[in-house]
């Protein structure tokens, strides 16, 4: 079984909640395929880059244990026995969430608490959520994937994969990282990306006329846009079969990772079938320019 250390100097059962803090991380372990059936909560406050709370214990689900989610967390009917249902840890779940910015990796946890509200008709929990997957994408696109495993291993954060405290640490410390590395603020994690403007109006002349160029790593209303649209190029937004020209920006396509590589293998299986399109630094385009 493979829950938090009885020992451990931050977990608790009670609701106190020690210095308010900058954003509090929960994450939940079910007993079976339906979402609502919550069998462990770990809650984690952080402040100024540091744990500041813990709270986690294991819940009476009141429904079945399949063997697929024991195998997963370790949790099994004898280990809840005489715990508290959801409905009874609901208030001190509310206190360490309400109004606070509350992280998650993922949607899961979001809609499990929300579905175990539902069950015991209980008041939903009003916070601000803010999505670990998100942030870890953007902060380190480079990664095979995002998944809470993957990201202690490559920050080398101490970590018990499907216990809930251990969970909750974990996503708590990628936010914390993600804030170091690439100096976003919580506030700015928070803020919904900006949506990439029209790009400009192709000029009636120049030695790129008739082209259509598509730009990776670089928004279509930035700089190289305005420059290659000044040289008479229509900008578009994505690769197609109309697009003659894929120009890779100087620029690390951040946050956008996973789609710019899905746009270059686009332009090259276009090229490979015998499609005009060039791809071309933005380097050598300047060059030709």
């Amino acid at each position: 079984m493979k829950l938090s250390e009885p020992n451990d100097p931050f977990a608790s059962d009670d609701a106190s909640i020690g210095e308010n803090p900058d954003f509090v991380v929960v994450d939940v372990e079910t007993s079976c395929a339906r979402v609502g059936s919550i069998c462990q909560i770990g809650i984690v406050g952080f402040r100024d880059g540091q744990e500041v709370f813990a709270y986690e214990t294991l819940i009476d689900p009141q429904d079945e244990f399949s063997p697929f989610n024991i195998g997963i967390h370790g949790i099994s009917p004898v280990h809840v026995a005489g715990k508290p249902t959801f409905s009874g840890i609901h208030g001190i779940v509310a206190e360490h969430l309400t109004g606070r910015v509350t992280v998650a990796h993922s949607g899961f946890d979001k809609g499990a608490l929300a579905a175990a509200c539902q069950i015991g008709n209980l008041p939903y929990i009003e916070t601000t959520w803010l999505d670990s997957v998100r942030v870890a994408k953007r902060a380190w696109p480079q990664l095979p994937n995002h998944r809470l495993n993957t990201l202690a291993q490559h920050l080398k954060i101490h970590h018990r994969h499907h216990d809930a405290l251990s969970d909750a640490r974990a996503a708590g410390e990628v936010i914390v990282r993600a804030i170091e590395d690439t100096g976003i603020d919580l506030q700015g994690w928070l803020a919904k990306p900006a949506k990439p403007g029209k790009a400009p109006r192709a000029a009636d002349t120049g030695p790129l006329k008739g082209h259509r160029i598509a730009i990776l790593g670089e928004r279509r209303d930035g700089a190289l846009a305005e420059l290659l649209a000044a040289h008479g190029a229509r900008v578009v937004s994505r690769v197609s079969s109309t697009t003659t020209m894929l120009v890779v920006s100087t620029h690390q396509p951040f946050g956008c990772w996973e789609a710019a590589q899905a746009e270059q293998r686009k332009a090259e299986k276009l090229r490979d079938a015998g499609g005009e399109i060039e791809i071309v630094t933005e380097a050598e385009l300047r060059a030709r320019l």
